[in-house]
């Protein structure tokens, strides 16, 4: 998504209880999705998931490799 000019810049946040990688379309605005990384959540829900600005979460799983597939399809941005 970076080489394709959509995603121009990312983050990424070490905190006390979790990870989070942002995305951003422009560094002065909010992330458009993060990717975080829960561990106390890894028996439960499962460790990561992906949220969007809104704070919906649009994938939650226990492997990194299966909630990032919610970026094979093509994902539309709505503005308010």
């Amino acid at each position: 998504m970076v080489g394709a000019g959509e995603w121009r810049d990312y983050a990424i946040d070490h905190l006390r209880d979790r990870a989070v990688f942002s995305i951003y379309r422009r560094t002065s605005e909010v992330p458009l999705y993060r990717i975080v990384k829960t561990p106390a959540l890894a028996r439960k829900q499962g460790a990561y998931s992906v949220v969007a600005a809104s704070g919906l979460i649009l994938k939650r799983g226990h492997e990194l490799e299966r909630v990032l597939t919610v970026f094979d399809k093509a994902l539309k941005v709505v503005r308010a």
